[in-house]
């Protein structure tokens, strides 16, 4: 079965041997040579929060192969933080030698209103977003990483899946599910239709569908998890899954604290051209000396420096000449103290963004099947 392509519609895909970018630049060779110390720093560094890193440092030590789940909705264009930053976190986790399942919540999209919950829209999505991923850089040898397409796999376990979904639902009053559904980008003020309260119960039931050792999704998803770790409470379950919660990036103008879909300006989309991507962080919130809250720093520590491992400034010698920063802390001391100014910083993230981005561009041009892709996820009218 060819988990890269969607259950119905199918669409030919590209194997693709990307180079590998943000890992720890360790064959898999070596990662039986790795001390559980060294796994436990490289796992360590994809989450923003662990819970528990106690039990992350037992499972590493007892367990070669950990099973790190990662979940999304194709639902719509992706954005860097999903295209760039979550190559950046599994490339880090296969060099330690996890396995990594991808799940494409495809149904979820559908229950959650995406793409009008027009499922084929949604499959078609969900085959760019791995386009995507090929083309800028996952590292897919062997079998480190699987795609695996929910409806496909509910369908041909459903007698798994659907009595732990209801177990979960048995076992849960309505206001514990009420505060998972930021989880879907939603409030509890919302209206929400019934199958967005079903949503959690299956997103939670996903983690031990999967057996799931590491929840490695993004601060967004916390509740849920933590309902799972509740819910091994509940059923006396001794190995509870590890939440490791990334960090979240912020919209590129002030006061965003997530970047959004239906706002082209608040975010970098992956297949955004040169000239997009320039505009968008020249008109980017980036007030001089200022680092809190200030998206274009956040970029250049979550992307830029993880990429790259060094952020280099082009200026004139009247302005200071060139420098390469090799530690963010040392561009934050420049940025605060005034001696690296907006009007410097702008053009070298900008640059710093479309190398990473050029071979999604290429690809996109010049293979008729990604082309195609695009052209229709392009076409698709977003839906909250």
């Amino acid at each position: 079965m060819d988990h890269h392509s969607p259950p119905s519609d199918n669409i030919e895909a590209l194997s693709i041997s990307p180079p590998n970018h943000g890992s720890s630049s360790r064959s898999s060779n070596s990662t039986s040579e790795m001390s559980v110390e060294e796994k436990f720093k490289i796992v360590r560094s994809v989450g923003e929060e662990c819970i528990q890193e106690d039990e992350l440092l037992n499972l590493l030590s007892k367990k070669p192969r950990p099973v790190c789940y990662d979940g999304f909705e194709p639902s719509g264009r992706m954005h860097i933080a999903q295209g760039v930053m979550k190559i950046i976190n599994v490339n880090k986790l296969t060099s330690a030698g996890c396995k990594v399942k991808i799940w494409i919540a495809d149904w979820f999209a559908q229950l959650n209103n995406k793409m009008g919950g027009d499922l084929k829209k949604i499959q078609t999505v969900g085959q760019y977003m791995i386009e995507i991923w090929k083309a800028v850089g996952l590292n897919l040898q062997g079998d480190k990483v699987e795609f695996l397409w929910s409806s496909e796999e509910i369908n041909s376990r459903a007698h798994e899946y659907w009595p732990l979904v209801m177990d979960i639902a048995r076992r849960n009053k309505l206001p514990r599910i009420m505060r998972c559904v930021q989880i879907m980008g939603r409030s509890e003020q919302d209206e929400l239709t019934a199958a967005q309260i079903l949503y959690p119960c299956m997103q939670c039931a996903d983690i031990f569908f999967l057996k799931a050792d590491i929840c490695q999704l993004g601060l967004d998803q916390r509740k849920v998890n933590v309902l799972a770790r509740e819910y091994c409470d509940d059923i006396k379950r001794k190995n509870k899954p590890i939440i490791l919660s990334h960090h979240m990036l912020p919209g590129l103008q002030q006061g965003q604290e997530k970047m959004s879909k239906s706002d082209p300006s608040s975010s970098i989309f992956m297949e955004d051209d040169e000239a997009e991507v320039n505009l968008k962080i020249k008109k980017a919130y980036c007030p001089p000396m200022v680092v809190e809250g200030n998206p274009c720093l956040e970029y250049i520590k979550y992307i830029i420096f993880p990429w790259f491992h060094e952020f280099k400034v082009e200026r004139s010698a009247d302005n200071g000449g060139e420098k390469t920063f090799s530690r963010f802390e040392e561009l934050v001391e420049n940025y605060e103290s005034g001696q690296l100014h907006p009007g410097d910083l702008k053009p070298a993230l900008s640059k710093a963004l479309n190398m990473i981005l050029q071979p999604v561009r290429n690809h996109f041009k010049n293979d008729p099947t990604a082309k195609e892709l695009l052209k229709r996820v392009k076409g698709y009218k977003v839906t909250r």
